[in-house]
C-alpha cells in the first residue's frame, strides 16, 4: 500500500466512524436499554440519550481508522500474486481481509463500548467516573470484558457485507441477514420475550449505519485520492 492510501484509508476510515457513531448515538442508546437487563425505562428510557457519547467520539475514529487500513492493507497484499490475485478468489480475499479488520479494530472499539454502554444504562455517573470505577473495580481486563464474543459477533457480519460492498457499493442489504448471528445468544440468557426486545432498533441502526458507515468512507477516500 502507497503512503497516500495509507492515508486515505486512515482519514476516511476514522470519519466514517465518527459520522456513523454521532449521528445514530441516540439509536444506539434505545438500543441498549430496550435490551438490557433491568428494563428499558429503568435503564433510562428516553432520558438523557446522549449519555456515554464521549467515550463514543473518542473510540470510533481510531477503531474505524485501524479497521480500513488494516482491511486496505490485507486486501492489497494478498492481491500482489498468486491464488489470492485471481479474480473468482477475489471474494476470499475481502472475506480475510475484513476478518482481520475487525481483530484489530475490535482492540480500540470494545474498552469504549464496555465504557459506553455503562454510561448509556446509568444516568447517575459520566462516562468519566465510569472508566475510573471499571478500572478500579477490574483492571484494565475489565475494559475487554467480551472481547472474543465481540470479534465471533462482528467476523460473520464482515464476511458478508464487505464482499457484496466490494461489488455493490451498498451498506444495508445485509443488515437483517445479521440479525439471525445474534438470536441464539439473547435466547439463551432472556428467553423469547428477549429475541424481540430492540430488533426493530437494532435493524434500522444497522441498515442506516451501514450506508452512512461505507457511504461516507468512500467519498472521503476518493476524494483524498
Amino acid at each position: 500500500m502507497e503512503r497516500r492510501e495509507f492515508v486515505a484509508s486512515l482519514v476516511a476510515g476514522g470519519c466514517a466512524g465518527m459520522c456513523v457513531d454521532l449521528t445514530l448515538f441516540p439509536l444506539d442508546t434505545i438500543k441498549t436499554r430496550l435490551q438490557s437487563q433491568q428494563g428499558f425505562y429503568k435503564a433510562g428510557g428516553f432520558r438523557g440519550i446522549y449519555a456515554g457519547v464521549p467515550s463514543a467520539a473518542v473510540g470510533s475514529f481510531p477503531s474505524a481508522a485501524a479497521f480500513f487500513v488494516t482491511y486496505e492493507y490485507t486486501k492489497a497484499l494478498l492481491g500482489t500474486g498468486g491464488v489470492f490475485a485471481l479474480p473468482h478468489v477475489a471474494p476470499v480475499t475481502h472475506m480475510l481481509a475484513a476478518s482481520l479488520g475487525e481483530v484489530v479494530a475490535c482492540m480500540i472499539r470494545v474498552p469504549t463500548e464496555v465504557v459506553k454502554q455503562r454510561a448509556q444504562a446509568s444516568l447517575s455517573s459520566s462516562t468519566y467516573n465510569i472508566l475510573l470505577a471499571t478500572l478500579r473495580e477490574e483492571g484494565v481486563r475489565g475494559l475487554y470484558r467480551g472481547y472474543g464474543s465481540t470479534v465471533l459477533r462482528e467476523i460473520p457480519f464482515s464476511l458478508v457485507q464487505f464482499p457484496l460492498w466490494e461489488y455493490l457499493k451498498a451498506g444495508s442489504t445485509t443488515a437483517s441477514g445479521n440479525i439471525p448471528l445474534v438470536l441464539y445468544d439473547v435466547w439463551r440468557s432472556r428467553g423469547i420475550a428477549g429475541l424481540f426486545a430492540g430488533s426493530i432498533p437494532r435493524i434500522t441502526f444497522i441498515s442506516v449505519g451501514g450506508f452512512i458507515f461505507l457511504g461516507a468512507y468512500e467519498k472521503v477516500r476518493r476524494t483524498l485520492l
